[in-house]
């Protein structure tokens, strides 16, 4: 009898750019406090990657060379790069290629995958699924995005939100039956008139009046997305939980998206579960879309511990959400 594959997250990096952006600069630039964006967000500060010349790739490739550095992995046994953004370098070629390209990847196909702030869930259950096939050893999945290059800083209601960043996972087969266990995964195009981008697409490909009307930025209407997300990763993170028999007891951690504090919270609660069992950095970096799973993941790695049963979960744009149970690898 053939002993059950699954995708285990076997090593976990990140990359933050050097350039911090805080609620005092921001005051100086739009109409808003410290105190207003802490009190609606939890962001006290975001990353900016401001160098000219660098994009989402550049972040990937740096995240994806401390991952095989610190692991002592040859680039060249890494078969597959997923990479969940919205920013990518340009329309094509795919951000995980050029990320493949400057990370020495060179035995890798890759592609990009676009689902906004759900990306990383998406592209961890794809990643997962081509591990279970027996063919793939070795998946890189890559959440990155640049926000600020698609952020109006005249718009107090998004340009307060969203920074920049980079976190990577290895996944390789388990045969202890630890790793990615179940998930959830939803969209609904109904919900992309209350959040995306206007042009830059084959709909409204760019023009001067695209640029000039201010179209290849963020946008976003608050409240309809807020109680979307507020029920849609609530629900979702409670019924992978109800599917699988998991009590909150069972549950040693909650990964929320890094949206607003408010949406972790509600999440939280409708789980049951207590706030030393959630992992919030949002404070420190905002919402950087496709990473903030796996920045959290990394940041908190010390505290994960082998069968550990996580909750990730994601609200997006568009809107895609979903949840996925994960049992800690290592």
């Amino acid at each position: 009898m053939t002993q059950k594959i699954t995708a285990a997250i076997t090593a976990i990096d990140a990359y933050l750019p050097p350039d911090k952006l805080t609620n005092f600069d921001l005051e100086k630039m739009v109409d808003t406090t410290d105190e207003w964006i802490r009190s609606r967000t939890g962001v006290i500060e975001r990353r900016i990657l401001k160098t000219p010349g660098l994009a989402s790739s550049d972040m990937a490739a740096e995240a994806v060379k401390n991952l095989l550095e610190k692991k002592n992995i040859d680039p060249l046994s890494i078969e597959v790069v997923i990479c969940a953004t919205v920013t990518p370098d340009m329309v094509f070629p795919a951000t995980a290629n050029i990320l493949s390209d400057k990370a020495g990847l060179k035995n890798a196909w890759g592609f990009d995958l676009s689902a906004a702030c759900s990306g990383f869930l998406f592209g961890l259950q794809t990643g997962a699924a081509l591990i279970e096939s027996g063919r793939y050893k070795k998946v890189l999945v890559v959440g990155v995005d640049k926000m600020s290059s698609i952020i109006d800083y005249t718009d107090r209601n998004t340009c307060i939100i969203f920074g920049d960043g980079c976190g990577v996972v290895l996944l390789e087969p388990n045969y202890e039956g630890l790793g990615i266990i179940d998930c959830i995964l939803k969209s609904d195009g109904a919900g992309r008139k209350h959040l995306h981008q206007k042009a830059g697409g084959s709909l409204k490909p760019a023009s001067i009046e695209t640029v000039t009307n201010k179209e290849h930025f963020v946008y976003q209407e608050g409240q309809p997305v807020f109680k979307a997300a507020v029920k849609g990763m609530a629900d979702v993170s409670y019924e992978i939980m109800q599917r699988n028999h998991l009590t909150s007891d069972d549950v040693q951690w909650l990964v929320p998206h890094q949206a607003n504090l408010r949406i972790i919270d509600a999440t939280r609660e409708r789980m049951g579960l207590p706030e030393e069992k959630v992992m919030v950095n949002i404070q420190r970096y905002g919402n950087t879309t496709a990473a903030t799973i796996p920045l959290c993941m990394f940041d908190y790695e010390s505290q994960l511990h082998k069968g550990d049963n996580i909750i990730l979960a994601s609200f997006g744009g568009g809107y895609t959400w979903g949840a996925i149970w994960v049992k800690w690898a290592y």
